[in-house]
């Protein structure tokens, strides 16, 4: 292989493959998980700021104090040797991603589903969604577990790999940080509407085009005509920008329908309907894995074919 080439697939495609690799052989780490850390520094940082008021620039000061201190630091790690900064490319893609995580835990809803164990099904889900799971039926529980592994197929992989082909370790570091202030402070309550809106926010940002490349995946595996209809005429219904046309596409493309009421914090919600057919059942978990499993691999080529055509 000629010299270009090769370097361009040491510098994205290759360290992206072994980051799957560690993912797929490793998953998360059982104790002391990176992001337990991170998440005590950020509420460290969140009280420190908010004794100057909660407002959204304070926010914002709050948003990079949390995050582009380790962005940086990484960045410089990397500069001036390849080794190390493929091994930290490799090390920070392992570390942003969690693609056998989201499969072990959508199997742990699916097996007792399947067995007939609605209760045990319940209390599973309840380990990965914020909804209350409580009074789900069969049906509402597969629809639930599904719905959370198409959209953590963007939030929990497809992002970060987006970031990492850009960036390299220290944008999948990036997104994976500014995910979990997501999670921590983007949420529309008294507590956090101002405070946490540029959390939330850039993270709408950093997903736009990912989303959309996820929700592209998925209908280029499934039910094409289905997913690509799903995703222009439905994804505008949902409230979130991002996870709508991930989720839309991705019930399109299994051809199972998806959202409906459900009860987030006691409060009920009605969600408009997605996808297309029945309601997801049981047998719909796996299926909804293999497809973010799938489109794993289409990345992976993807970023392949384009690094080497880049450099020809």
């Amino acid at each position: 292989m000629p010299a270009p080439h090769l370097a361009a697939l040491l510098s994205v495609a290759i360290p992206m493959g072994l980051g799957l690799l560690l993912d797929r052989l490793l998953g998360e780490p059982p104790h002391h998980h990176p992001l337990v850390g991170f998440g005590r520094y950020a509420s460290a940082i969140e009280r420190l700021f908010r004794r100057l008021g909660a407002n959204r620039g304070i926010g914002l000061l709050a948003w990079s104090a949390a995050i582009l201190p380790w962005v940086a630091l990484a960045g410089s790690l990397r500069e001036g040797n390849i080794w190390l900064g493929l091994l930290l490319d490799v090390g920070l893609l392992y570390f942003a991603i969690g693609s056998r995580s989201l499969a072990e835990h959508a199997r742990a809803v699916a097996t007792p589903l399947i067995a007939g164990d609605l209760p045990g099904a319940r209390q599973r889900l309840s380990w990965i969604v914020s909804r209350d799971t409580s009074q789900l039926d069969e049906s509402g529980v597969a629809k639930a577990t599904v719905e959370s592994v198409l959209e953590n197929g963007n939030d929990a992989i497809f992002g970060a790999l987006f970031w990492f082909a850009l960036l390299g370790g220290p944008g999948a570091l990036m997104f994976r940080l500014a995910n979990t202030l997501d999670a921590m402070w983007g949420y529309r309550n008294e507590r956090y509407l101002r405070f946490g809106w540029a959390a939330a926010r850039i993270d709408d940002v950093l997903n736009y085009i990912p989303a959309r490349l996820t929700a592209l995946s998925y209908a280029l595996l499934g039910n094409t005509a289905d997913a690509l209809r799903c995703w222009r005429t439905q994804a505008p219904t949902w409230d979130s920008p991002n996870a709508g046309p991930v989720m839309a596409a991705g019930a399109g493309a299994l051809g199972v329908s998806l959202g409906g009421p459900a009860i987030y914090h006691g409060q009920l919600e009605d969600r408009p309907r997605l996808g297309t057919g029945e309601a997801a059942r049981a047998t719909d978990i796996d299926k909804a894995v293999a497809l973010v499993h799938n489109s794993i691999w289409l990345w992976l080529l993807a970023v392949a074919g384009v690094s080497v055509f880049a450099h020809a």
